[in-house]
């Protein structure tokens, strides 16, 4: 539990008081990370590759990161980079829909993709004799996709359904997804990654085809392959599968757009017919994630706030004032303008201002006040933790790469960003909170069931 120091030394009896101020506790040794050894070529037509040999088990990921993302949406067509990423599974010239499942279920391995506001990634892990059929597929998708009428309704009713799912019938969906679009104004981060069921329609087969053509195209990709396989040979089928798909000329098109540095605080209220209590989101933006000199003390501030029940925004709201049911605060970095949020869902009769007022106080308080070394040391070391433990799989090799040179900007920060993390200190989390957050202007979003509307917060 967090508690304020005047109050930390209360349950104490003398001889254990005497004790701990006897015994500072130590700073965690800092581990020394043996880097990952990755390889890197660019083919002739512009296709990134990069690899990590790793024979620890017999497997090997493939994922293919295309770098376009929400923010390229077509005007008026929110949810379109998702809609293609599901169209990705359909039918090519030599493959039937669905065939990425048999390549890789039906030999004990899986697939998967998922859309992002900057980038869509399709991933997949098989065994490593399967590497092969797995490198001619995705360049297959990538150079031979069969568009029609009947694939891109079958596939735009199934993503309207998960919008249905996941924003109009969860209970709080509504909440998270109107974010962006409230803490955005210039930016196309404003645009939802799923869309609306407005724009969703009015999508046709001659936008899937034009959005195919201008960013699925090698030069707008990121091969990556981390596992079991032999790199003379991954080589040659990479050039064999890929190198022949022509670079088109036509450029590809970049997001210019900047967003202002907010001027006011802004506030903005969200109805809901199906919550059954009230919730409040604030948010502020953040730099890109490639300024790591920042946005990883923003990540450690995020997880001093909501990591476990042990953190301070549970601590404070959910435990202590009894104010929420749930609060949680993100540090969301992206290759553009990033957002912190920090947000709860109400207790029963508690109104949104009252989590508000708190969520303001812990922020400032951590901003502020002296972070104990034991709390920012465990916080460091989950962190720490939950990032090794994902590189001792192919696939979670592969994703760490991925996020490296994608989002992060480089690929070498998979090496460097770890070793950064793990000499975070107190003074770097007030400097960014005190930068971004603290000392910035904010949007707060009053989510309200529909039958409180107009209530006084």
């Amino acid at each position: 539990m967090h508690l304020r120091p005047a109050a930390l030394l209360a349950p104490l009896a003398p001889l254990a008081l005497l004790t701990a101020l006897a015994s500072p506790p130590l700073a965690a040794a800092e581990l020394t990370i043996p880097p990952i050894a990755y390889y890197q070529r660019t083919l002739p037509n512009g296709l990134q590759v990069l690899s990590v040999e790793d024979h620890a088990s017999p497997n090997v990921a493939v994922q293919v990161w295309y770098h376009v993302g929400s923010k390229d949406d077509p005007q008026g067509r929110s949810g379109f980079a998702h809609l293609f990423e599901h169209l990705m599974f359909k039918s090519t010239k030599h493959m039937h829909a669905e065939q990425f499942d048999r390549l890789t279920e039906d030999v004990g391995g899986a697939n998967n993709a998922s859309t992002g506001d900057d980038v869509t990634n399709y991933f997949e892990v098989v065994p490593s004799n399967h590497l092969q059929t797995l490198l001619w597929a995705e360049a297959e998708r990538l150079s031979n996709l069969n568009v029609d009428e009947a694939n891109f309704k079958s596939e735009r009713a199934v993503v309207e359904e998960e919008y249905r799912q996941s924003v109009l019938a969860n209970p709080y969906g509504k909440l998270f997804n109107a974010i962006d679009p409230h803490s955005y104004t210039v930016h196309p981060y404003k645009r939802p990654t799923i869309g609306s069921i407005e724009d969703l329609e009015a999508a046709t087969l001659p936008d899937v085809i034009a959005f195919h053509q201008t960013f699925y195209r090698p030069d707008n990709a990121t091969l990556i392959v981390a596992g079991d396989f032999d790199p003379k040979q991954l080589d040659a089928w990479v050039d064999q599968y890929f190198g022949w798909i022509p670079k088109p000329a036509t450029p590809i098109p970049q997001v210019t757009a900047q967003e202002p540095k907010r001027k006011k605080n802004l506030r903005y209220t969200v109805t809901s017919e199906t919550a059954p209590l009230p919730a409040v989101a604030i948010t502020w933006l953040l730099p890109p994630a490639s300024d790591t000199a920042d946005s990883i003390p923003l990540q450690v501030a995020a997880a001093l706030l909501s990591q476990g029940d042990s953190s301070r925004l549970y601590q404070s709201l959910v435990y202590r004032h009894q104010v929420a049911q749930q609060a949680g605060a993100d540090a969301d970095g992206r290759v553009g303008p990033g957002l912190f949020t920090a947000y709860a869902i109400l207790a029963s009769g508690h109104p949104p201002a009252e989590a508000e007022k708190l969520l303001h106080e812990e922020i400032i308080w951590l901003a502020t006040q002296p972070i104990p070394a034991a709390e920012l040391d465990k916080v460091k070391t989950q962190l720490l933790t939950g990032e090794l433990k994902q590189r001792q799989t192919a696939q979670g090799l592969a994703f760490a790469l991925g996020q490296a040179a994608l989002i992060d900007g480089k690929p070498e920060h998979v090496n460097t960003d770890l070793a950064a993390l793990q000499k975070v200190t107190e003074q770097d989390v007030h400097r960014v909170l005190q930068k971004y957050v603290t000392g910035a202007r904010s949007v707060t979003i009053d989510y309200l069931p529909q039958a409180t509307k107009g209530v006084a917060k």
